[in-house]
């Protein structure tokens, strides 16, 4: 298994936009892309560290050709707006 871990500043007043666009993308990352799912942990007021898995790095590098089109830039484009910073942390293995 194949985990990303990533970092989201929030900006203020745009928390429920950004969760909600999460939401989307995450869903649809796991409907089309063979993801084995993310959770989004809050580390502070606008802090968001969510970890995505997969089952391996082969299939995240692969990721992103199968996504609807519309839909996966319209949550994009939302999540972006609703963001000062966003950034992977890391990239790991699971052992």
């Amino acid at each position: 298994m194949y985990i990303i871990l990533y970092s989201f500043q929030v900006k203020p007043k745009q928390e429920h936009s950004f969760i909600a666009a999460w939401k989307d993308l995450t869903n649809l990352i796991y409907k089309y892309e063979g993801s084995l799912g993310s959770r989004l942990h809050k580390q502070n007021e606008y802090q968001y560290i969510p970890y995505a898995q997969w089952p391996d790095e082969s299939t995240f590098k692969a990721s992103g050709e199968n996504l609807p089109k519309q839909e996966a830039d319209t949550a994009r484009s939302l999540m972006r707006a609703a963001c000062e910073k966003i950034e992977i942390l890391q990239e790991l293995d699971v052992v």
